[in-house]
């Protein structure tokens, strides 16, 4: 019995049967015959692309920045400062 090696798909296929997917024109079977692939798998792209479609957009700006402790950045400048005076 021979083994049989698993497929791998570009991101332009994923997109590509996502993107018929959420149109909605034919059903997960169809699609499925169409592209060869298991309707699981397109409902797994379906929702993939869905949950990353806002990350198009851009970032949510509150989560994505994080508070910068300035005075300790300061003092790190001023110890750097100190020891280039020193070594020079």
């Amino acid at each position: 019995m021979t083994k049989k090696s698993r497929r791998t798909h570009s991101p332009a296929f994923k997109a590509k049967v996502a993107l018929a997917a959420v149109k909605g024109d034919k059903t997960l079977a169809e699609l499925a015959q169409l592209f060869d692939v298991h309707p699981n798998q397109i409902t797994i792209w379906k929702n993939q692309l869905l949950e990353g479609a806002a990350g198009v957009f851009g970032h949510d700006k509150t989560s994505a920045e994080t508070p910068v402790d300035l005075k300790a950045l300061h003092a790190k400048i001023g110890e750097l400062a100190l020891e280039s005076d020193f070594l020079s």
